[in-house]
């Protein structure tokens, strides 16, 4: 038990020491460079989120919170849907899968300003741009944890007269759900950068505006401070996920 202690600390010490050290080189090689404009440095980060706390808390999060929720929350819906119905039909999957693949293949900051000129500046655009990047890693990586099922398993089940619902809730499911939350974890960090991709592009509030209008400014602290915002927000997001995972799955840290 105390060995096991002494590695979770370590575990989780050493991850904050190096990103101290990582701030320490960071803020050297700033005040060295003395351009503010092209390499803020950590205080002058801090400093300037804040100043702006106002703007940044009370208007531009809020905005970039609700595209990404709503974006994410629009894959994670289809996605689901889509994945199950590749698995339970193979003539779905023979439709779909290929578009779900080339959706990746478009780039997103070519297509993102044909959304704003088909939906304006509104919230829709920008979500459209979120369901994009989020929609393929949920679907096809729920779809390999459906398809992962043990199929032998499945054959005992239906010898002792179980159906597909059965087969599906006792068997596919479960081993589905590890996939399930690897996806969200995946998908959480593409949600926010395709919430900041939207709004970099076309917007009149979110992180990735503020970031553009201070980048006209020259000012690279105010470039920062938005995109800290948008790092930290994915983290906790994240975070939130790892821990949701481990009270739902824990058989897997069983193994």
């Amino acid at each position: 038990m105390k060995i096991n202690r002494k590695s979770n600390i370590s575990n989780s010490v050493l991850p904050l020491i190096f990103i101290f050290l990582l701030l320490i080189m960071w803020q050297a090689a700033a005040m060295r460079l003395n351009a503010a404009y092209i390499i803020p440095s950590p205080t002058q980060i801090i400093e300037k989120i804040w100043e702006l706390r106002a703007p940044l808390f009370k208007v531009h999060l809020p905005a970039t919170l609700r595209v990404t929720f709503t974006g994410l929350a629009i894959s994670l819906v289809l996605g689901l849907i889509l994945a199950v119905s590749m698995d339970l039909s193979e003539m779905i999957k023979n439709m779909f899968y290929p578009i779900v693949v080339m959706s990746q293949t478009i780039p997103t900051t070519a297509i993102a300003p044909l959304f704003v000129l088909w939906f304006g500046y509104g919230i829709w655009s920008k979500v459209l741009v979120t369901v994009l990047i989020t929609f393929f890693p949920i679907t096809i990586t729920v779809y390999d944890g459906l398809r992962s099922a043990n199929i032998g398993m499945a054959e005992l089940l239906i010898t002792y007269g179980a159906d597909k619902k059965d087969i599906f809730l006792k068997i596919k499911v479960p081993c589905a759900l590890p996939y399930f939350f690897s996806a969200i974890k995946m998908a959480v960090p593409m949600s926010v950068i395709g919430a900041a991709i939207g709004e970099w592009l076309g917007a009149k509030s979110g992180l990735g505006y503020f970031s553009r209008r201070m980048m006209t400014q020259l000012d690279g602290a105010g470039v920062f401070a938005p995109i800290v915002l948008l790092s930290a927000m994915a983290m906790i997001m994240a975070g939130i996920a790892a821990l949701i995972e481990k009270k739902v799955v824990r058989w897997r840290g069983e193994n």
